[in-house]
């Protein structure tokens, strides 16, 4: 236990992030706790899939040719190490660290937690037959690690958050009810699990800063749940309150951020700037968690292919509606599903060949994969010398590609076993919490006053409104938020679900929940459906929906002369 701020850093935001990120964190300056978050929906079908050829896999690699080259360094600065990049495998993970410590000759703690792995019991609780099951598990398994002298901690799949809470929690002697504190770093912990993305990285106000290679975020936590958000001195990017904003908005739903061990209140968060590239998250109220753990699982969907057609010049929808008709016609046999889209980015009289193509894209999906393999791209190849004028492609023909569906699960938390295994093997049991409240929707805050009548000018609504958007399974989320107080009264009533449908015709048939944060001025959409059954499986172009906000802000809309 200690009273002394802990510093948090963060250097992977996902399996794939910037491979030299843990030396620049390590080197950049003072931490006492280095994570990495390597884990999403998607990532989990990855590794279920490596696990199927090699049963001693399912960890992200990555992470242990990064510690080849930075064990060494950790050890010298006593910097602790906790990450989830033990994936479906968190017990190899450990092993092969010990390993790597041993031919290094270093002397390395190495603990583990389990649990979250329910594939065998998956039919006996209600889940299926899935790929992968697996619990999202909390904070106290590493903390239990960490006071036991752990110099690393690897885990399976905990929330994200809880790769900060868990080193707060250990270092700030927290009880299982210190709700507020909780929440606090939860908070932080939900800034930092993306990496970059809190120091400017896909960031709608990227013009204003040195976007070109953000440095990666830490948290100074303190004893209270309070933090300030920051980066080591030097590198790029910028921590600002829009920064900090982006990343809270950033796949939420309502005011309640629920976590297996608190569920912090989104909508009492109190952002202040309190210096160059430092931001203070303050204010932040915790209440007991959920009765249930959410639970992700992963399945084989089937097979899937693409190809795409690019169409120069005139006659664009004639040249679409030609191959389409002879490509349905020289399958031999039609796929489950195929779905087209044309791309209108062609101009009339273009300067350049690429201004006055278009691109029509073609997606099939079956569960037989012969279907949508090679019979499939190449009877669009084979149409090459007897289709539209100008024929050409993107895409050679390729083989049918596994896909995957996400699907969300909850079982009771009792049900689960959080295992905490400690780096001299003994194992301990981390009982779930011991006061929980089922999951609610807040009371809708007031709305502010509307601004008054006034002139106004049809702009892009990116001019005043920022947005970041993203997904989680088949749902897109999109938060938006302005930096006045008038713009925010504007953003409020202007702004409705109705409205967004029109502005994102996609989005009309579909579901759409908006959340309000007037402390945030902020507000965040849930468009249930949009991105179909999970990432891999998502015919959209952009599956993810990562660019979902920055269509939004392209849309013109009526805004008051006074807040442009």
């Amino acid at each position: 236990m200690s009273a002394s701020p802990l510093r948090v850093g963060n250097a992977s935001g996902f399996y794939g992030d910037r491979f030299s990120a843990f030396r620049e964190m390590l080197e950049g300056g003072q931490l006492d706790v280095l994570t990495g978050d390597y884990l999403a929906e998607l990532t989990m079908l990855i590794l279920g899939r490596d696990r199927l050829k090699d049963a001693n896999g399912g960890f992200a690699k990555t992470f242990l040719r990064q510690m080849e080259q930075c064990l060494a360094l950790a050890v010298e600065k006593r910097v602790k190490i906790v990450t989830n990049a033990g994936g479906l495998n968190p017990a190899g993970l450990a092993t092969a660290l010990r390993a790597l410590a041993e031919r290094l000759g270093l002397q390395v703690r190495v603990a583990h937690v389990e649990g979250d792995e329910l594939l065998a019991r998956a039919g006996a609780l209600g889940l299926g037959t899935p790929l992968t099951a697996n619990a999202y598990l909390g904070a106290w398994g590493i903390a239990e690690c960490l006071r036991a002298g752990a110099d690393i901690v690897v885990t399976g799949r905990v929330t994200d958050a809880s790769l900060v809470v868990g080193p707060a929690a250990a270092h700030f002697g927290w009880r299982r009810d210190d709700w507020d504190c909780l929440a606090g770093a939860q908070a932080a912990g939900h800034v930092l699990e993306c990496g970059a993305q809190a120091t400017g990285g896909n960031y709608s106000f990227f013009t204003e800063i040195d976007a070109r290679r953000p440095g990666f975020p830490l948290a100074e936590l303190h004893a209270d749940g309070s933090s300030i958000i920051t980066k080591h001195e030097g590198s790029g990017g910028a921590v600002s309150v829009d920064t900090v904003t982006a990343q809270l908005l950033y796949e939420i739903e309502g005011a309640r951020y629920a976590g297996p061990d608190v569920t912090a209140r989104f909508d009492t968060v109190e952002l202040s700037a309190v210096g160059g590239d430092r931001v203070r998250i303050s204010g932040v109220r915790g209440e007991p968690p959920p009765p249930s753990l959410k639970v992700c699982l992963n399945s084989l969907g089937g097979f899937r292919n693409e190809m795409t057609f690019v169409l120069v010049g005139l006659d664009i929808e004639e040249k679409a509606r030609l191959v389409r008709e002879q490509l349905e016609a020289a399958l031999p046999k039609k796929p489950r599903e195929v779905h087209w889209t044309l791309v209108r980015t062609d101009r009339e009289d273009a300067s350049t060949e690429e201004q006055a193509a278009a691109f029509l894209r073609v997606v099939a999906k079956d569960s037989d994969e012969k279907k949508v393999g090679r019979a499939f791209s190449g009877a669009a190849i084979e149409l090459a010398l007897a289709s539209y004028p100008g024929f050409t492609m993107t895409t050679p023909p390729t083989d049918g590609m596994p896909y995957g569906v996400y699907t969300p699960a909850y079982v009771d938390a009792a049900l689960v076993e959080h295992v905490a295994v400690l780096p001299e093997g003994t194992r301990v049991g981390i009982p779930p919490s011991e006061q929980t409240w089922a999951l609610a929707a807040v009371e809708a805050p007031s709305l502010p006053a509307p601004l008054p009548p006034g002139p106004m000018r049809r702009v892009a609504l990116g001019r005043i409104v920022a947005a970041r958007s993203g997904d989680k399974g088949g749902t897109a989320n999109i938060g938006l938020w302005v930096r006045t107080d008038e713009a925010w009264r504007w953003l409020a009533h202007t702004l409705t679900p109705e409205r967004l449908r029109d502005l994102l015709p996609e989005t009309r048939d579909l579901p759409i929940q908006r959340h309000l944060f007037p402390r945030l001025r902020g507000l965040n959409f849930v468009i249930d459906g949009l991105l179909g059954e999970g990432v891999s499986s998502s015919t959209r172009f952009d599956p993810q929906g990562k660019a979902l906000g920055e269509w939004l802000r392209s849309r013109h809309v009526e805004v008051p002369e006074v807040l442009l």
